[in-house]
């Protein structure tokens, strides 16, 4: 009986192990107020969303050395480094978008549950797709913050060449262009890069974590 319940329990938190499989959840001695005590702070991913050339990578590393700092580990999860090797087998596609941002979630996820902050840079353009982020991270641990600066700037800026290849038709299902992108409806926090300095929209998304960091 203690068993079952135990299992039951660690479904509810962590969900069902595999059909058919034996695997169970095991728990470790570390509890998370441990690690509370131990960092000084309650962990969470702020989810950087926003179109290519908004900003959300620079502000992503900004936060995280300020973050590093005031003395809260974190790590920065970015789209594109992060198909460099864990997502390396994934194109662009509506489905492969998904998993990006399912196995992303799932790392971060992890992330937090060892007490570190996570910032994720991740265009992450479709609302359904963020949620589903938002689950399986935890809703208690998920910021969303939309990094809305407007297309014409991005465009402006295109950094990597990228708004100029996908309108000459070189790339397939660039967000803005040829694939659509769907904003926060009610983000936790907005900063815009087009309107506000790369140190104004780090202090923005800083302090809207203050609550967190004890």
């Amino acid at each position: 009986m203690r068993n079952e319940v135990a299992v039951h329990e660690a479904e509810v938190k962590h969900g069902p192990a595999p059909a058919g499989s034996n695997i169970y959840w095991h728990a470790g001695k570390v509890t998370a107020a441990h690690r509370h005590r131990y960092f000084g702070h309650v962990p969470g991913t702020i989810w950087l969303t926003g179109l290519s050339g908004a900003g959300k990578s620079t502000l992503a590393y900004e936060l995280e050395k300020l973050l590093l700092e005031r003395g809260h580990p974190s790590f920065v999860l970015d789209g594109d480094n992060v198909r460099h090797r864990l997502n390396r087998d994934l194109g662009f596609s509506t489905d492969d978008r998904r998993e990006n941002i399912r196995r992303t979630a799932e790392v971060a996820r992890l992330m937090n549950e060892a007490g570190l902050f996570v910032v994720t840079a991740f265009i992450s353009p479709l609302r359904e797709d963020r949620k589903a982020a938002r689950d399986i991270i935890g809703a208690e641990r998920f910021v969303e913050a939309h990094v809305s600066t407007c297309m014409t700037v991005c465009e402006s800026r295109d950094p990597k060449g990228l708004y100029a290849r996908a309108r000459a038709g070189e790339i397939a299902h660039f967000t803005g262009v040829s694939a659509p992108y769907e904003p926060p409806e009610n983000p936790d926090v907005t900063v815009d890069t087009g309107a506000m300095s790369i140190d104004e929209a780090t202090r923005a998304l800083y302090e809207h974590l203050i609550p967190r960091l004890g």
